[in-house]
């Protein structure tokens, strides 16, 4: 294996292992290497409903993949345990990162540092990247560099095919030069296509989520300048139109929001904030 190894993913080509502690890990301590795929499935699935949000399930997820590349043997020496980062790349969004540790978010924030680097790598072009050496491997030096000052060697990074535009990536560090052997690839990869469908779920519920808080968030900006507007006509007797003209003349000449200049008319006639009621 050369030390600059990119490689498509085949999810059809993967066998099964086990991983550190978080409540669905818990179930996955006791699972034996031959355990079905269908097994995996429900923990995930499992971890998806048990989190509140992308960024909880995210770190369950890096929790379990850590644990599943990582032999007994390494889980209990903490300095030699296989650590591991999520990415989540989503349109219009920030990038989502979690880890199973310290170790891992760190490495992931500097790569994010850099704009580019193995994890980011693999979520864009939906690729596996191996960096069997930091020290020998003449991709992205400076991040090496950096990296290296933190005790990581090899770096394994699996991609999530998820839908649409989002993309995600696993990234394995390990302080050991070469970790990751074929065995460990496949099962990495093994893990990243059975993770992807909980991760779907995850990404659609977080997309309803923010869809959700953004109509919420819509309505009540309108409640505050219908109820400045209300305002206006009955100071300046003007027609709704008026009132509305000079509600966007303020909101221009301030350079402020519409909705901004609409709370400071309202909190000149109340102190409090004005209130949207959704019927239950």
């Amino acid at each position: 294996m050369t030390s600059n190894n990119e490689a498509s993913f085949d999810p059809a080509q993967a066998p099964s292992r086990t991983r550190h502690e978080h409540p669905a890990q818990q179930r996955w301590q006791g699972r034996d290497a031959g355990t079905p795929v269908v097994e995996t499935a429900t923990v995930l699935q499992d971890l998806v409903l048990d989190s509140a949000d992308v960024k909880e399930f995210l770190t369950g997820l890096a929790t379990l993949a850590a644990t599943r590349l990582s032999g007994a043997e390494d889980r209990e020496d903490p300095g030699h345990a296989i650590a591991c980062g999520v990415t989540l790349l989503r349109p219009r969004k920030h990038g989502t990162v979690a880890s199973s540790s310290p170790t891992a978010r760190s490495m992931d924030e500097l790569q994010y540092g850099f704009g580019d680097g193995p994890c980011l790598r693999a979520a864009r072009t939906r690729t596996t990247v191996y960096v069997e050496d930091v020290l020998s491997d003449t991709r992205w030096t400076d991040y090496f560099q950096a990296v290296l000052a933190h005790g990581v060697r090899s770096i394994l990074a699996v991609p999530i095919l998820l839908d649409g535009e989002a993309s995600a990536a696993l990234n394995f560090y390990a302080p050991a030069a070469d970790a990751f052997g074929t065995g460990s690839i496949d099962d990495a990869q093994q893990f990243a296509w059975e993770a992807s469908q909980g991760l779907r779920l995850a990404v659609r519920v977080a997309h309803l989520t923010d869809a959700g808080q953004n109509l919420t968030t819509a309505m009540q900006s309108r409640t505050t300048i219908d109820l400045a507007v209300g305002i206006i006509m009955g100071q300046n007797r003007s027609s709704q139109e008026q009132a509305m003209t000079i509600l966007k003349a303020a909101s221009s000449a301030r350079n402020m929001k519409l909705r901004d200049v609409a709370a400071a008319v309202v909190r000149s006639v109340n102190a409090k904030e004005p209130t949207t009621h959704f019927d239950e």
